[in-house]
């Protein structure tokens, strides 16, 4: 055998067909003797074999993440504990139904209303109109009175008024017809109407912007403290400024209660939710995340007017509505703390501690060899945290794609929270009766729900928000082109009902288009730039007074435009999502405007070619659900790593 061939044969056999350093053979030693040839050959495999030990050692410290994802299925994706969780959301998918419309019917008016006048009061109803209020092309007016001496009128005996009488705006008040509404609310017992009709809308979009101070508080909360915490305060907090509503006899007064109790909006909610989907398995997560919102919080506001209709007093409305707060302290004892939290805390035992509760409950059997596989993920996802908290939320300004979709994201979100909340609060201007009209509304929230858990991963998500807001502007946009009453409230229904979808998909949207590195921040951003145009939202409903058709209008144009936007944005279905700035600066590049999941054909992926002595690993992050505001980004991530063919060792001939 000649050197040459010697050292190919020695080089060749430090590696085993799974590309891993084997032992020499000893049964020969004379074969391994013979294979030291002259200086620089035998140099330059010493350096090579050690570069392959080198190589092998980094490939064994590589450890496959091995996240919750993987570990539920374990504990169980849905077992008996989960579903215990499942319903422990009721009520607090309720209390944020209460927290957001309550307001509604706390300062709801009645449509017929005129002015009061004092010398009439002896006279009924129709005689008083009659004689004190102007008629106008709509019926009687609301704001103004004749100026007119009524105690000499009522002495000359005169029924009706004259047709040159002056009219002024009213002076002693105003009367109410309670019989569609069957109480007084805070709006007419201090006669928030005509110059004073944008009070309750004020205090709505001051409601908002406690909404704003009290994401970032209860969300650095969250983050400091734990989620437990956290969901325990900000219902205290709503707690307390629901109660103090009742006893409120000013609009400063009630404007600081609403703040309050918009501190609680909507993390009275989302804390729990977060919790519960945290530890729920990814093949269930897509149902618990949009069913929990379907059954739960549609069977509070759909009860919630009926409850206001019962009391029949805005006062007990506010105790009715805000007491069912106190139920969060319970969740000491019944709901355990984020396992998520406590690893990114450090705290990884006591999160294995929680979840042997779940294994115990849910009767299952999980092996110490997984926890400690475990264990180790937990410490390297903790550093590759801790290399990602250098970036900041401008950093998705610094390139020109990703800024351009950060925008867009941002521009869409706020058009959603608008449109969404201009429905939500229109229901008052279509002619019907008020509470019937806003169950039938709220109702839209299940089969929207329930559409979007069959089609969403199939349909994708840009043609699936772009369409449904389409679908909310033409239905809105037609309900100004009917009759007001059933048909107009008819169409702004199913209005509602599309912009229910627009809204259930738009954060999970953002969260999977914006890079890992920044999209807790991301998401944090665009979710308080929605509570911003919530603010405006009231203001367009209020143009109500000076036109019916007027906040139809709005609504309907912006849901058009924003579903038109919506197109500009990449699909994320199938998808590897963006780990990097650079792979959100790059994310959707290939793809095209008209493409659609369904009817796209499925691109056969080229091989990667082979590297030599590697191994490729692809990562990809899923958010698999909303409500990942203000805490730390649920990412499942999987790690794929191709085998090296028995070629692929084979070392050159040098």
């Amino acid at each position: 055998m000649s050197p040459k061939d010697e050292t190919k044969s020695s080089e060749s056999s430090a590696y085993s067909n799974d590309g891993y350093i084997s032992e020499p053979n000893d049964e020969n030693p004379k074969k391994s003797n013979e294979s030291v040839v002259d200086g620089k050959r035998n140099e330059f495999s010493l350096d090579f074999l050690q570069k392959g030990v080198k190589q092998t050692e980094n490939d064994k410290k590589n450890v496959q993440p091995f996240d919750f994802d993987d570990l539920l299925p374990h504990l169980g994706e849905f077992g008996i504990y989960q579903k215990i969780l499942f319903l422990l959301m009721i009520p607090f998918a309720c209390n944020v139904a209460f927290v957001y419309f309550a307001q509604i019917f706390i300062t709801i008016v009645p449509e017929k209303y005129w002015c009061r006048v004092p010398e009439l009061a002896n006279l009924t109803v129709e005689e008083r109109l009659a004689l004190a209020i102007p008629l106008g092309s709509d019926g009687y007016e609301k704001c103004r009175m004749y100026d007119v001496n009524f105690t000499e009128l009522l002495k000359n005996g005169a029924k009706e008024a004259g047709s040159n009488w002056e009219t002024v705006p009213c002076r002693y008040g105003w009367e109410y017809d309670f019989t569609e509404v069957p109480y007084a609310s805070i709006s007419a017992e201090l006669n928030w109407v005509c110059e004073n009709a944008a009070l309750p809308n004020t205090a709505q979009s001051i409601f908002f912007c406690g909404a704003i101070l009290g994401g970032l508080i209860f969300g650095w909360m969250a983050d400091r403290f734990g989620r437990i915490p956290a969901l325990i305060s900000c219902n205290m907090v709503g707690l307390i400024g629901g109660v103090a509503t009742a006893y409120c006899n000013s609009f400063w007064a009630f404007s600081v209660c609403r703040f309050l109790v918009g501190m609680a909006f909507d993390n009275c909610f989302t804390m729990m939710y977060i919790l519960v989907l945290e530890y729920v398995g990814p093949k269930w997560r897509t149902f618990v995340a949009n069913m929990s919102i379907a059954i739960f919080f549609t069977l509070g506001a759909c009860i919630l007017p009926w409850i206001a209709y019962y009391l029949s007093n805005w006062r007990y409305l506010c105790y009715a509505t805000s007491l069912p707060l106190v139920i969060a302290v319970l969740t000491l004892w019944f709901v355990p703390e984020s396992a998520r939290w406590l690893v990114s805390q450090g705290k990884t035992e006591k999160a294995i501690v929680i979840l042997k509760k779940f294994e115990k409950v849910n009767k299952t059997n999980v092996t110490e060899k997984v926890y400690d596989q475990f264990r180790s993920s937990c410490a390297e996802a903790q550093k590759e945290e801790d290399a990602n908290k250098k970036y900041t939320v401008l950093d998705l300004f610094k390139t020109p794609r990703l800024r351009k979709i950060t925008l867009i994201l941002v521009v869409l979100w706020m058009v959603i929270s608008l449109v969404f909340d201009g429905h939500v609060r229109n229901v008052e201007t279509l002619g019907l009766d008020t509470f019937l009209t806003f169950t039938i509304a709220s109702a839209t929230e299940f089969p929207a729900d329930t559409f979007l858990t069959f089609v969403l991963d199939i349909w994708g998500r840009r043609w699936l928000a772009a369409g449904s807001m389409i679908v909310s502007g033409l239905f809105t946009l037609f309900a100004i082109a009917v009759p007001l009453g059933v048909p107009s409230a008819s169409l702004a229904i199913m209005g509602r009902f599309a912009i229910n979808i627009s809204y259930n998909i738009g954060l999970q949207y953002a969260a999977e288009i914006l890079p890992t590195v920044v999209r807790a921040q991301g998401v944090a951003l665009i979710h308080i730039m929605g509570y911003v145009a919530s603010i405006i939202a009231p203001f367009v409903v209020y143009l109500a007074n000076i036109s019916t058709s007027l906040p139809l209008l709005i609504l309907g144009v912006l849901g058009t435009l924003g579903g038109l936007l919506a197109l500009f944005l990449p699909e994320t279905l199938d998808q590897e999502l963006p780990q990097t700035l650079q792979d959100g600066e790059n994310f959707g590049l290939n793809q095209k405007m008209w493409d659609f999941p369904c009817i796209k054909k499925k691109e056969v992926e080229e091989p990667i070619p082979e590297v030599y002595r590697t191994t490729s690993v692809r990562l990809s992050t899923r958010s698999s659900f909303r409500g990942e505001i203000r805490s730390s980004i649920l990412n499942g991530g999987s790690i794929r790593s191709r085998k090296l063919d028995n070629s692929d060792n084979k070392i050159s001939n040098i």
